[in-house]
């Protein structure tokens, strides 16, 4: 952290890589090898997901040098358009990036070698994607692809698709033969990866049917559930800061620690997606995958290897141990209109394809238990909203105070808590609060904060928050990506508060204003412990004594 004298100075540049000082050797740096051939076949090619986030990222891994030297990009699309006019399309998004700084992926300009390995090798398949005859269109098509390109007969098909097409789409694509992992003639097997967004269904039955039906035509190995959020480097990071570091792991269990707070805050509203959200909702869009793996990055035992069957494995068992959610402990709301950022915006009911009297909620706030050894009685408490006062995700671990009989003989009243935060987004980083003695003759107590920030320390790469796990995908590592069996615990956890929420009376909506950091209710879930939910606020410039935050 930057207490260390070795920590860029205030307005000094930031180095390259960490200095070290001269008794620590640095390991050589471990480097990334692009995967073997393949074809990716997109389904949903003129879609927003494609072209906001899919091609930008696998532009970012080939200018980096991390896709296939060969490699062909087949876009699947009830739309007709030839790859011409695909790949016109799809630069225009880039071209978005070039220079903006208001864009995450800003990039100074498009590598034209980078982007012409990309689209080289692109083609398109139309048709309706309930018709039998595009998935034979389609498995000729990738014949022709693998005899002429290269591609060894390897292929990744992505659902960037409305969910109810999963099952379909898989089913035709195993009846039309293109889901086998048969050997060729040299005795390899050519793989068949299957990419699933989100949402893996709308609660724990549609969740365990879709499993069902894609089981019955893929291995578990082939299946790829996506988290996007689990592409984030920081997120990525949390097992290192656990497990590479023997200051934390000894702490780090109900005996010190008193609550863990995560909080996912947006300041967008349901922008274009009001059909969508209407049948969604706060809890079904973001607890069931964002937030729970969050949750197990920070609740999961040390696994035997840092291999997908070792951390899927742990974090399993988190899902497993997770105590069902009481309807009581969960908190809704619905922002009305407000004022954010300086200009007043509306309230859900009025945003389009929104009903003028909608039940949906678009913040969600709860308290979970964890019944195993490390976290019993240690309460987590999760909330994510809309409209909130600022874009912020973060998990804030709260110790234990320290024994007040040291202070006894002076004017310190109590000890404030010692707060260990992991800053997700948008700035990447680590921070520590602790109490120093202020300067001066009498013993008066002052909270400082230690901090950590990505961007002091390391290179920024432009980055959508696809390219690990894109990369990974062609690797067959399945690390990040969600399990069957863990996809359905999840929703076991949150099935009883859905099911209470579909025969509850109308709730007084909206509860909380635009721009606010939620309802008023959602302060009372802690308030009624004790506790207090941290301000929702940028830490950066903050004063770590400003503020509620205990």
């Amino acid at each position: 952290m930057s207490a260390s004298s070795n920590a860029p100075s205030a307005g000094a540049t930031a180095p390259q890589a960490p200095v070290l000082s001269a008794s620590v050797v640095a390991p050589p740096r471990r480097t990334a090898k692009p995967p073997g051939p393949c074809a990716m076949v997109i389904f949903g090619a003129g879609g927003d997901l494609t072209k906001r986030l899919l091609v930008p990222a696998l532009y970012n891994l080939s200018h980096t040098g991390l896709l296939p030297e060969k490699l062909a990009l087949v876009g699947v699309d009830l739309v007709k358009q030839d790859a011409s006019t695909w790949a016109g399309n799809l630069r225009g998004m880039l071209q978005s990036f070039v220079g903006n700084p208001a864009s995450e992926s800003r990039i100074d300009a498009i590598d034209e070698k980078a982007w012409s390995h990309l689209t080289d090798g692109m083609s398109t398949v139309q048709g309706d994607l309930n018709d039998s005859g595009l998935y034979e269109r389609l498995r000729d098509h990738l014949h022709e692809v693998a005899r002429t390109q290269g591609t060894d007969g390897n292929i990744l098909f992505y659902l960037a698709v409305a969910d109810r097409f999963f099952a379909p789409i898989i089913e035709q694509l195993g009846h039309a033969g293109l889901l086998a992992q048969n050997e060729g003639e040299d005795g390899r097997r050519r793989w068949r990866r299957v990419v699933i967004e989100k949402p893996f269904g709308h609660d724990l039955d549609s969740a365990r049917n879709l499993n069902k039906r894609i089981r019955a035509c893929l291995e578990e190995e082939q299946i790829y559930r996506i988290d996007h959020f689990l592409g984030k480097e920081t997120v990525q990071s949390i097992l290192a800061f656990r497990f590479a570091n023997g200051l934390f792991e000894p702490i780090w269990n109900r005996d010190r620690i008193d609550h863990v707070q995560i909080t996912v805050a947006e300041t967008v509203g349901v922008e274009r997606r009001g059909k969508f959200y209407e049948h969604t909702g706060a809890l079904r869009d973001m607890v069931p995958n964002h937030v729970f793996q969050l949750l197990a990055m920070v609740a999961m035992e040390p696994p035997a290897g840092f291999d997908a069957r070792a951390i899927r494995n742990r974090k399993g068992d988190v899902f497993t141990s997770l105590c069902s959610v009481s309807p009581e402990d969960v908190v809704r709301g619905q922002y009305g209109p407000g004022t954010l950022l300086g200009h007043d915006v509306p309230g859900y009911r009025t945003e389009p394809d929104v009903a003028p009297d909608s039940q949906t909620e678009t913040y969600v706030a709860m308290r979970l238990s964890i019944d195993n050894w490390r976290w019993a009685g240690v309460p987590f408490y999760l909330r994510t909203g809309k409209r909130m006062s600022c874009r912020m995700t973060e998990i804030a671990i709260r110790f234990k105070p320290a024994p007040t009989a040291p202070f006894e003989a002076t004017d310190v009243a109590s000890l404030p808590p010692n707060w260990l935060v992991l800053h997700i987004q948008p700035d990447e980083g680590i921070s520590l609060q602790f109490e120093v003695k202020r300067p001066g003759p009498v013993v008066d107590l002052a909270a400082v904060r230690m901090a950590f920030h990505y961007r002091d320390w390391f290179p920024h790469e432009p980055n959508v928050g696809y390219e690990t796990l894109l990369y990974d995908v062609m690797m067959g590592d399945q690390t990040l990506f969600n399990r069957g069996d863990t996809v359905e615990e999840t929703w076991r956890v949150v099935q009883p508060v859905l099911d209470a929420w579909e025969s509850a009376a109308p709730l007084h909506l909206p509860n909380y204003a635009a721009g606010s950091d939620g309802p008023h209710a959602a302060d009372q879930l802690l308030e009624r412990e004790g506790r207090r939910w941290r301000k929702v606020e940028l830490e950066a410039a903050a004063d770590p004594n400003a503020g509620p935050s205990g």
